[in-house]
């Protein structure tokens, strides 16, 4: 007799989004999120965090990724059954890379840089 395991089905939730590169298209994108975050099964806690965590990013995305007409993708994935929130911002064009502005070199006492260290502190990975 052969006994098989029962698998649990995965459930895995999407959200995706396209937004204008600029300062409008960065607030709407934690706004979404953070309406997208409270409709799904999620602890307050990770809400907030990953609420966060897309306000830097998207931030990133308008002020350092901005290429005229070229727009940024906004994707929240939520694994139930692993426990797991990815939240991704890309580009939408991939096809050429944005120039960096001349600020992006700044030390961290210049008012700007500190995102991807504050992205560190609030993601598991």
């Amino acid at each position: 007799m052969n006994a098989t395991t029962p698998e649990l089905a995965a459930t895995v939730d999407t959200f995706a989004q396209l937004l204008s590169s600029t300062r409008r298209g960065a607030r709407l994108a934690r706004l979404l999120a953070a309406e997208q975050l409270r409709a799904w099964p999620v602890p307050p806690g990770v809400t907030e965090r990953g609420e966060q965590i897309v306000a830097e990013l998207a931030a990133n995305a308008a002020l350092h990724g901005r290429v005229n007409s070229r727009d940024f993708r906004l994707t929240l994935t939520l694994d139930t059954t692993a426990g797991l929130l990815r939240i991704a911002v890309t580009d939408a064009r991939g096809e050429q890379l944005p120039s960096p502005p001349a600020e992006c070199g700044t030390p961290l006492d210049a008012g700007s840089g500190r995102g991807r260290f504050l992205v560190t502190a609030l993601a598991d990975r």
